[in-house]
């Protein structure tokens, strides 16, 4: 698949083939691939979790516990509970991007362009693979339970979390304004 169309054709997965199992060996290798971005001195400051199986369930419980506070009576909070918790374990595979939080603001933001670009080419290289990905960024990031789980330490940020799966059903083409609507030329 050339490039162009590969960025262009690439979506945000949420359905997902099921049937397929996803192999830590395949997701190993589009990990070592997608690292080769540009990271101003070489910093390399990120570190990935693959979470499956009983950690994703765990996982879940937190989502759970977490997006139903505050739901008024008992019935609605574990119908908000369950849909949370499946919310997580449908997914086959997450991984967590995590970087190690540089003490100089420049270098920080540096470092998150890179992450950022590094799942770009994940998202990119799984997709000519058939495996679909979807960047999300929710309140599991922060939460503290979540990040024991997850085993993120002190001065660790996690940027992101990767929902990855074999694509089932493709959402449909959304249309991109035209850089050159957006371009302003200054002579």
């Amino acid at each position: 698949m050339q490039l162009e169309q590969l960025i262009k054709e690439r979506r945000s997965i949420s359905n997902y083939d099921t049937s397929k199992q996803i192999s830590y060996e395949e997701i190993q290798n589009l990990l070592d691939v997608s690292v080769w971005v540009p990271n101003h001195k070489m910093t390399q400051p990120w570190r990935f979790i693959l979470i499956d199986g009983e950690t994703k369930e765990k996982l879940g419980d937190i989502n759970a516990k977490q997006g139903a506070k505050g739901v008024a009576t008992a019935e609605e909070k574990e119908k908000k509970a369950e849909a949370l918790k499946k919310k997580i374990i449908d997914v086959p595979l997450w991984i967590a991007v995590v970087l190690e939080e540089h003490t100089q603001m420049k270098f920080r933001e540096e470092d998150y362009a890179s992450a950022s670009m590094l799942i770009q080419n994940f998202s990119l290289l799984a997709w000519e693979k058939g495996i679909g990905t979807i960047w999300k960024t929710n309140a599991l990031l922060e939460n503290q339970e979540a990040r024991e789980l997850l085993q993120i330490k002190p001065g660790e940020r996690n940027i992101g979390l990767l929902q990855v799966g074999y694509i089932g059903k493709e959402p449909k083409v959304k249309p991109r304004v035209p850089a050159s609507d957006r371009t302003t030329i200054l002579n």
